[in-house]
């Protein structure tokens, strides 16, 4: 199993390398396009399983098509004017809309934690779909219109808020975060990921082109660790929201898409609240209202 993960992992961190050091953007962008379809089917597993069969391949495939279509209309150098107009619902009325359900509605949800509640719900199903929409035009828009290295070092704060969050966790916890929803979550893990991200972001700071540095250009550096604290938080919500949304649905992974990883979903879960929230304030949000005119 451990192998299985190890060559997986390897090739996945090649594949994104590779597609980050050639000349043009599109093969990322491409990438980034099949991971956000493969994230709607799985997503569509879980929170419709029982009808899920024919709706979730369905939807996969004609997310893919849409977002191949707005990918091409959306290029900064030859913006179609029926692509931009798509773009501005994307990034003033849809992402604000998600970014508060992903604060106010998903905050209750994992409050309650019904993880015995009936897993089929449509509107998870509707969210679950724009959510990954929306995640996925942030992340194309910090490519297009920044670079591939901006983009990483963005990337990178779900990352080091998992890997700080999984070490402290070992060492010191013992207060359980979410235990009907996740068990091996803790108190001490979650306070060690918002710290490792809080440090990240101001050792990644220093230097110019990176997230973090767009962060202090931006705003002070009071504000900049408190919106580091905060995208750490987001990240744990997206880990336990499809951890709730597995536990609903009776599974232990997404899928079976990445051998000893499980799903894309189950790999990208903290990604998808994170990168609305970041596009908003790394932009910051009136730098992107600009550019949607």
């Amino acid at each position: 199993m451990l192998k299985q993960r190890v060559i997986t992992a390897v090739v996945l961190i090649a594949v994104l390398l590779v597609a980050m050091i050639l000349p043009s953007k599109w093969p990322l962008a491409l990438l980034l396009t099949i991971i956000a379809a493969a994230a709607v089917w799985e997503w569509l597993r879980l929170s419709w399983p029982e009808n899920a069969s024919w709706l979730a391949p369905g939807v996969g495939f004609l997310s893919f098509l849409a977002m191949l279509a707005l990918l091409v209309g959306w290029q900064p150098a030859e913006l179609q004017p029926w692509a931009d107009a798509i773009r501005a619902q994307f990034f003033m009325i849809l992402l604000p809309l998600v970014v508060l359900y992903w604060v106010l509605g998903v905050s209750l949800m994992l409050g309650f934690a019904q993880v015995d509640h009936p897993s089929a719900k449509p509107a998870l199903s509707v969210f679950g779909v724009v959510a990954v929409l929306v995640a996925w035009a942030s992340l194309n828009e910090m490519l297009q219109y920044r670079n591939a290295w901006y983009l990483l070092s963005m990337m990178a704060i779900v990352w080091v808020a998992d890997i700080a969050a999984y070490f402290c966790g070992r060492a010191f916890g013992k207060a359980k975060l979410a235990a009907r929803i996740s068990p091996g979550k803790t108190w001490a893990g979650f306070v060690g990921g918002v710290v490792g991200v809080v440090l990240y972001i101001v050792l990644t700071a220093q230097f110019e082109g990176s997230y973090a540095h767009a962060l202090t250009v931006r705003w002070s550096w009071p504000l900049v660790v408190i919106i580091a604290a905060g995208l750490a938080a987001l990240s744990v919500m997206g880990d336990l929201f499809e951890s709730l949304l597995k536990r609903r649905a009776g599974v232990k992974d997404s899928s079976n898409l990445l051998p000893g990883h499980g799903g894309v979903f189950d790999r990208i879960d903290a990604l998808i609240p994170v990168a609305p929230v970041a596009l908003l304030l790394g932009g910051p949000f009136l730098e992107v209202a600009k550019l949607v005119h």
